[in-house]
């Protein structure tokens, strides 16, 4: 027996095709035979590597009795959030204000016009965890519409209207208090704050259950002193936590304890694809070679399970492994004994393996010691254990590779390929490794070639099949990503494009009175239109629409552009100073606002020397406020498009650097070493 849903490509909703619920895709057909039949819409919001959201499937909508009652009661609709976050937005925020958190699987009940009466997340079989059963919600909510619609349509009406003026979805004129100062003291606040609230035993922000604070980190490495060692300190604890996979690279998407130690064993392509550039990032300021090498192998667990051979990566892959959370990543100590042999004693103190184990009697591997530690106390070389672990670290993948993986999302989403983008870009750039700058090519072609059509981008890709209009956050994340391409390539397609997605956000996503909307201004309309303010683990599209305009707008002069991405921030600095952990976009966009423009021209032949020890001294830098273009000479096209290029010549015959700030340009230079000079006296 299968369901509509069986026409679908997003894998979350096949794993569903095959239950006995009468399930529809999200859309318009539902929302017909709803109205046609006079009955609510139950929606079920989930992912496909949700374990909650497998245990209700399991507990709930495999089962035939539960089924009937759905299909008796409700139009079912099942939705994967990943498809659609802007719905997901909307209908999230509905039952945060009804009962004060959130999370999936999200449950909600509607009328057949899509406003919401009813809501929460995980529903058990039976009455337990203080929660009613799924079964008994389902006879309360249709009672409720049989016998007291008027109250039930009344209080979908006052949410319905609540949900438009909330602050973090309605229009920036709602937010509360007036727009800050754009000043100093705003970052100063902020970090402050971040100061206050940041755990200096395990790194990260406030308690269990921790998340990668993804975008503060990036905010606080573009500073000094305290708050970069916050930053830093911070992706060694990743490190060497069990949320990192110490055998085959990659970060699972939080971990359930302060420690970073437990994980949610999920891995989703967004929070590694972050993480690489976080970790490429510190690498690039320390030089440290820990980064280096959490960079290499998250990048290799990336071509290895998430690359599609078209050069699209993949979204996520499950926790679970044969029905049970973390089971392909567990190590029994017998087992971890036999396979390592000869060298058991220094593994299990360096993985902090033991027979109790820390997971539910099993291992979950960390690196509770540095080498430096474990060496000592085995008598060994730095380099002698490097390669005992190297050995250990074979052995245990192999092994590993027989067990039973856990299930793949092989969607690919435009957003989340936007920041895999930047990932790969910036480590190929600093790394100078030319096999990630070709993967970032790759990438950066695939989604031009499948998800741009017709000026437009599009959402998901799976099986072949583009579809969904594309969002807000599939244009800044991609804009960003072909940025971060131009960069390190210096290939002026990438920069144009980028122009072309800024010029479509301008058209299709501004909200006249301040900041951008989550969803095009032709795309099918939703209850509500949804903007997102926050970060949250990506970045917030509002605030990195206004970085990408912002930036730029310091390649094209163009002031509108800029005060665009002014005044989107404004009416939330306030709010960033006191909360920064949901802003760290947005206090990026601040800093970048308060420098002047600062810009770079390098006018040269591509390939020659002169020209490449010039780039050198660039890719040795991180200089993430700055525009940085590479011309050939005044005719080149990129000279038409960027007005700080015009007038700028070779002296002589010889490559030359232009380093200018705010409309004032120094001296032309043609050697690495006045380059160099000038950049450590204009920025140091």
């Amino acid at each position: 027996m299968t369901n509509r849903l069986s026409r679908e490509t997003s894998p979350y909703l096949l794993q569903h095709a095959h239950n006995p619920v009468d399930w529809y895709p999200w859309g318009e057909e539902a929302f017909d035979k709803a109205r046609r039949e006079d009955k609510p819409i139950l929606l079920s919001v989930g992912y496909s590597a949700c374990h909650w959201c497998h245990v209700m499937a399991h507990e709930s909508f495999e089962d035939p009795e539960t089924a009937s009652l759905m299909n008796r009661a409700f139009v079912n609709v099942k939705l994967d959030r990943e498809e659609r976050p802007d719905v997901d937005a909307i209908y999230m925020s509905a039952v945060q204000a009804m009962t004060g958190q959130g999370g999936w699987p999200l449950t909600v009940m509607m009328t057949p016009d899509g406003k919401p009466f009813f809501g929460g997340t995980y529903f058990p079989p039976e009455n337990r965890f203080g929660r009613p059963s799924f079964k008994r919600v389902i006879l309360s909510l249709e009672a409720a519409w049989q016998s007291r619609r008027q109250e039930v349509l009344e209080s979908a009406e006052r949410l319905t209207q609540w949900l438009g003026e909330a602050s973090y979805l309605g229009r920036l004129s709602s937010l509360p208090g007036a727009p800050g100062e754009l000043n100093k003291a705003v970052l100063g606040e902020a970090l402050t704050a971040l100061t206050n609230s940041f755990d200096s035993r395990y790194g990260g922000f406030g308690g269990a259950p921790k998340f990668p604070p993804h975008s503060v980190m990036r905010f606080l490495l573009r500073q000094g002193g305290k708050a970069r060692e916050m930053a830093l300190y911070t992706l060694d604890q990743l490190a060497s936590g069990g949320i990192y996979d110490h055998l085959g690279g990659g970060f699972a998407r939080y971990s359930v304890d302060e420690r970073w130690l437990v994980p949610h064993f999920e891995k989703m392509l967004y929070d590694n694809a972050q993480l690489i550039q976080r970790y490429s990032e510190a690498y690039q300021l320390t030089g440290k070679p820990r980064y280096a090498q959490v960079v290499a192998e998250t990048i290799d667990w990336v071509q290895r399970e998430m690359l599609d051979p078209s050069g699209g990566c993949y979204s996520a892959l499950d926790a679970d492994s044969e029905g049970e959370e973390g089971k392909f990543y567990l190590w029994d100590e017998s087992e971890f004994d036999a396979l390592v042999g000869e060298d058991t004693r220094l593994a299990k103190t360096y993985y902090g393996v033991s027979t109790a184990g820390n997971f539910e009697g099993r291992n979950i591997l960390h690196t509770p010691h540095s080498q430096e530690a474990v060496a000592e106390r085995f008598s060994l070389s730095l380099a002698a254990l490097d390669t005992k672990l190297a050995r250990i670290n074979r052995t245990l993948f192999t092994a590993r590779e027989q067990r039973i993986r856990p299930g793949l999302d092989n969607k690919i989403l435009t957003s989340w390929n936007g920041l895999m983008l930047v990932a790969l870009a910036d480590a190929g750039r600093i790394f100078k490794r030319q096999d990630y700058l070709d993967l970032a090519i790759a990438n950066a072609e695939f989604i031009r070639r499948e998800l741009y059509q017709d000026g437009r981008l599009l959402h998901t890709f799976t099986s072949g099949r583009a579809k969904i209009a594309g969002l807000l956050e599939d244009y800044a994340y991609y804009g960003f990503g072909l940025l971060a391409l131009y960069r390190a390539t210096l290939n002026g397609q990438w920069l144009m494009l980028a122009l072309e997605l800024a010029e479509t956000i301008m058209a299709h996503f501004r909200d006249p009175e301040g900041g951008f909307f989550s969803t095009a201004d032709d795309a099918k309309p939703l209850l509500i239109r949804p903007k997102n303010y926050f970060d949250s683990p990506n970045p917030s599209e509002n605030a990195a629409a206004a970085e990408l305009l912002l930036t730029l707008a310091r390649y094209t002069g163009n002031a509108e552009w800029e005060a665009l991405a002014r005044g989107a921030i404004k009416p939330l600095l306030e709010a960033a100073g006191r909360q920064p952990s949901g802003f760290g976009t947005l206090l990026c966009v601040v800093q970048e606002l308060l420098e002047p423009p600062r810009e770079i021209a390098i006018v040269g032949d591509r390939e020659s020397e002169d020209t490449q020890a010039l780039l050198a001294v660039l890719e040795a830098q991180p200089l993430p406020q700055v525009a940085i273009a590479l011309i050939e000479g005044p005719g080149d096209p990129l000279v038409a498009q960027f007005p700080f290029l015009q007038g700028k010549e070779r002296l002589g015959s010889k490559a030359t650097a232009y380093v200018c700030e705010g409309g004032a340009c120094r001296l032309p230079v043609t050697t690495p070493e006045a380059l160099s000079a000038q950049l450590a006296s204009a920025w140091p």
